[in-house]
């Protein structure tokens, strides 16, 4: 078996992967840059790379393109911190096997490796990778690391994809993203929301009419499918498509060709479909409000786009960025969030998602007095719903104080702080779990998720009365 390397300039990390390869008998070789790895070139080919992005020198991506012009066939798989689409489809278009952002899980990783290992990669060729056109999609959060990927990998595939995420939560954007990273993107991206027009409307709308055909159609209009032809057609919402339409909609997925209302020759067209709904298409398929055969047509690739709530971790660069988004198109010095409104703001639902985060950071940038927002800028409504805020607010304090304890206690020079604070965890749960069961142990023991023989243990270790 060859070598697998790995490439990363932090000690740390080739140290974690030499003792995770080592445990699992696979040879392997670390190198701290790129060069180093270049130049181990002229005397043996590894099978598998894994390489950092950031390092000293050339770049992982950079290495990546000239390890994939000369060995097309060697998988690699590309690691980094800093994680945005960007990077995710740089890669993905550059030929990466993988992507993952760090920190990471080294089993997983492993996993991956393996994968690598079995699979015979396969070239692929480098689409367009002018940038400029491509959406902002912010996001940093695990949630969104698996969406960056799913659109890096669907960059050289022609799949028909189905994205499914709560209203306001981006689906139109990641559906532009696919687009513009796609060998479509010189082609037109036509979008159309499919609740939002009349019944009798919507067929006219997507498959276009002769002249002559009804009353008022003066002239032929060729429809969205037509307009979107060698590039992408997006349909929002195509839960609330009628079901005599869905039959239409299947027939051209099938076939490639329609007639227009009205016409006597069918149409012929090339269009990548991508659909979204923030509906769940399977109970609509069990209710018959769905074809079930039109349900996995669309449904060959899925992308589940996370509600902004599941990706907390976003929300003060999303709102940066709407704020400066905001300030740009007024023309007015940007506003800045001042640090209780980003904890507050952590901790809100925002059931509109990411759209009422962009409208708030709008309505902000246009009625606060000064530079900084404060708690006492925010519109009422949204100061009306502060419970989750003050819960994320007492995490945060909560998480803080520990910290400081736990830095204090190194300071003084203790030692075995780890199973100290680690029996006081413990021993605090189970307290707590028992007095609001009133001693009862299973209950306790199924409220923390431990059995029973493990509290009845830690009780008697911990020396809980």
């Amino acid at each position: 078996m060859k070598n697998i390397w790995i490439l990363d300039d932090d000690k740390s990390i080739r140290w974690v992967f030499e003792k995770a390869l080592e445990k699992a008998n696979l040879p392997f070789k670390t190198f701290s840059n790129s060069n180093e790895a270049i130049n181990q070139f002229n005397h043996e080919k590894p099978s598998v790379i894994v390489s950092d992005i950031r390092m000293p020198g050339e770049s992982g991506i950079v290495f990546l393109s000239k390890v994939k012009d000369k060995f097309p066939e060697i998988p690699i798989i590309i690691m980094t911190a800093y994680s945005d689409l960007d990077t995710a489809v740089s890669a993905f278009q550059k030929g990466a096997f993988e992507y993952i952002a760090k920190p990471f899980d080294i089993d997983k990783t492993l996993e991956v490796i393996k994968q690598a290992l079995s699979e015979s990669a396969s070239s692929q060729s480098e689409s367009n990778e002018d940038s400029e056109n491509i959406p902002d999609i912010i996001g940093k959060s695990s949630a969104m690391q698996d969406v960056f990927r799913a659109i890096g990998k669907l960059s050289q595939s022609n799949a028909t994809v189905l994205i499914n995420g709560e209203s306001g939560s981006g689906k139109e954007l990641v559906a532009q993203a696919i687009h513009k990273n796609s060998q479509r993107n010189e082609h037109s991206f036509i979008a159309i929301n499919t609740a939002a027009i009349p019944k009798d409307l919507l067929e006219a709308e997507l498959f276009g009419y002769e002249k002559g055909s009804f009353t008022g159609a003066n002239q032929q209009r060729k429809g969205r499918f037509e307009q979107a032809n060698g590039g992408t057609l997006f349909l929002d919402e195509i839960g609330d498509m009628p079901l005599e339409l869905q039959t239409r909609l299947l027939r051209v997925l099938s076939e490639g060709k329609f007639y227009r209302i009205g016409g006597q020759e069918s149409v012929s067209v090339d269009v990548r479909v991508i659909t979204a709904t923030h509906q769940n298409l399977e109970q609509l398929v069990k209710e018959n409000k769905f074809r079930e055969d039109l349900y996995h047509r669309l449904n060959v690739i899925k992308i589940i786009v996370p509600p902004l709530r599941n990706r907390r971790d976003d929300i003060e660069a999303l709102a940066n960025f709407f704020l400066s988004k905001s300030a740009k198109s007024l023309k007015t010095d940007q506003k800045n969030l001042s640090s209780d409104v980003k904890t507050y703001f952590s901790g809100l639902d925002w059931k509109g998602n990411v759209r009422q985060l962009e409208n708030v950071c709008h309505w902000l940038t246009v009625m606060t007095a000064g530079n900084t927002i404060n708690i006492a800028d925010l519109p009422n409504d949204l100061k009306e719903s502060d419970n989750d805020a003050v819960s994320v607010q007492n995490q945060v304090n909560w998480i803080n104080g520990l910290e400081a304890d736990i830095n204090n206690k190194i300071l003084q020079g203790n030692d075995q702080i780890y199973d100290a604070f680690i029996q006081l965890t413990e021993k605090s749960l189970i307290e707590s779990a028992l007095g609001y069961t009133k001693n009862k142990k299973i209950e306790a023991a199924k409220i923390l998720g431990i059995g029973r023989n493990t509290i009845t243990r830690k009780i008697k270790e911990l020396n809980i009365k």
